[in-house]
């Protein structure tokens, strides 16, 4: 049963994101702002699609602890998931991505049009102030920055060291990073077809203030964001 739901929900996923695609090649040429609010139309219909198909529900912990004012939002990354839900309770969020993804006919001229914050990871030290510079100029639109400091998505209970960006972002932006845990590669494995019945918590945890000493930072962010979706991961497998 679990294959036939999951075969199901990626016909659904795959067929569904084609036609939102087709539908939003219009807003490109219309204020930036519309192609926004046409992209965000599809992300709760598959948030749908996956509790009626696979009985995945998901519930957003710690609201009140993203600020009113722009800051920088520093999330695990277990999932494909997770740039789904984030577009759902972040209103106009600038995500940190990676260039590639910007080549991609229509979906990546969409991450154009939205002004996102891409990143070309082999251009070393000037892909970070290209970054900053990008991720100031967000800021000042009113925007939150959306970064995974990983980098990439990794299984549950799995630790990787952080990239430096967000670090670059934290000292030069002079803004409050905000960490969430959540536990979704339970349920929506990386790189993996089934997906398995249960239910996903993001907790967004108390920002993280401004002015800390580099080093101290990134073990903080790291010890909040690991420790709790840890805790997260345990909850739902004791």
């Amino acid at each position: 049963m679990t294959v036939f739901r999951s075969l199901l929900f990626n016909l659904v996923f795959f067929g569904t994101g084609a036609v939102f695609l087709s539908l939003a090649l219009p807003a490109l040429l219309l204020p930036r702002r519309v192609t926004i609010v046409v992209g965000r139309l599809w992300f709760p219909f598959v948030l749908g699609a996956l509790r009626l198909i696979c009985g995945v529900s998901y519930e957003i912990r710690g609201r009140e602890n993203i600020p009113a004012t722009p800051a920088i939002i520093a999330a695990k990354h277990q999932s494909a998931w997770d740039t789904l839900v984030f577009q759902t309770f972040i209103d106009d969020g600038a995500y940190v991505i990676k260039r590639e993804l910007t080549r991609i006919p229509v979906y990546g001229w969409m991450l154009i049009k939205a002004e996102m914050v891409p990143v070309d990871r082999a251009a070393g030290a000037k892909a970070l102030r290209t970054m900053v510079k990008t991720a100031h100029s967000r800021l000042a639109d009113g925007r939150h920055i959306v970064i995974f400091p990983e980098g990439t998505r990794t299984a549950p209970g799995e630790r990787r060291d952080y990239h430096p960006g967000v670090a670059a972002l934290y000292s030069q932006l002079d803004v409050p990073v905000v960490p969430v845990a959540l536990n979704s590669g339970l349920f929506w494995p990386r790189r993996a077809f089934l997906k398995r019945p249960g239910h996903i918590v993001v907790e967004i945890l108390p920002p993280i203030p401004t002015g800390l000493p580099r080093r101290e930072f990134m073990a903080q962010l790291q010890s909040a964001i690991e420790d709790a979706s840890d805790r997260l991961c345990a909850i739902d497998c004791a």
